[in-house]
């Protein structure tokens, strides 16, 4: 896994738990799906690295 991957997904992440949170916050179900829906795709990206990188090797 490069690091600009890492820290994209990191961040990428990140801001879907503030969404989340936001959404959470102030009662906005779209905002909190859409916080929920960039994590997951965050946590998927960061998989499909870390399977890359298995078989690098």
């Amino acid at each position: 896994m490069g690091i600009d991957d890492k820290i994209d997904n990191t961040s990428e992440e990140a801001a879907g738990k503030l969404k989340e949170g936001a959404g959470r916050a102030t009662a906005d179900e779209r905002l909190e799906a859409e916080g929920r829906a960039d994590r997951t795709s965050a946590n998927l990206k960061q998989a499909g690295e870390k399977i890359k990188d298995a078989f690098k090797s």
